[in-house]
């Protein structure tokens, strides 16, 4: 795949803290500049974007982040707020205690009413893979594909470790057909971005392709 082509497929992102509008106004230049898939901004900022982007690009936002042990209704109505605001795509983080605790069913029923909150756009979900076990990660392809979610996604970013190539093969074999997968947190190479992608990821969370492709320009 060629560097561009790579990038279609990039969430451009930036859900640091202390994000100001000016750096998120930054993040959504560079991201219909390069025309990636989206740009992955924090919720805060979700109206003020989409209204900046004029609907040249899908606006993506994060509930329950980074640690995902709110309540159902505080995701929920989180959802129900970013899409109102303009969101088209939503990333949501799993209760990991529930999973440790293998409250399964609660765990599908949660992400079917995100999704049912989404009101047609796109739910990715996010569970942390560097905190499970492989028999967790196989049990989230399989819960994720029963609750009907567009997409599993490897990380927030914020733990300790970001995706791995490993985990995205794994959530391909074990994922339904119907689901889409994001690796996301620590993809800092076009090489690297290439070989997830081949791996089975459908989409990539980072913001070090587009600064790759800004700094490339600069030097030549």
């Amino acid at each position: 795949m060629n560097k561009k082509d790579i990038l279609k497929i990039v969430d451009h992102t930036l859900l640091a803290q202390g994000a100001t509008w000016e750096e998120i106004r930054q993040i959504l230049d560079d991201a219909m500049k390069y025309e990636t898939a989206s740009a992955c901004i924090p919720a805060s900022y979700v109206k003020r974007a989409a209204e900046y982007v004029e609907g040249k690009l899908p606006i993506c936002t994060v509930i329950g982040f980074p640690n995902g042990y709110s309540t159902t209704a505080v995701k929920v109505c989180e959802t129900k707020d970013a899409v109102a605001n303009g969101a088209s795509e939503i990333d949501m983080v799993i209760n990991i205690g529930d999973l440790k605790d293998k409250s399964y069913d609660k765990i599908e029923q949660e992400i079917k009413e995100i999704h049912a909150a989404c009101d047609g756009n796109i739910l990715k979900v996010i569970i942390e893979t560097c905190l499970l076990t492989e028999e967790e990660k196989i049990k989230m392809c399989e819960i994720v594909t029963k609750a009907g979610a567009e997409y599993i996604k490897t990380s927030t970013g914020f733990s300790t470790a970001g995706a791995t190539f490993e985990d995205v093969a794994l959530m391909k074999e074990h994922v339904g057909p119907q689901v889409k997968i994001k690796a996301a947190g620590g993809i800092s190479s076009f090489d690297d971005a290439e070989k997830f992608i081949c791996l089975g990821a459908d989409r990539l969370g980072t913001s070090r392709l587009v600064k790759i492709m800004k700094e490339n320009e600069k030097s030549c």
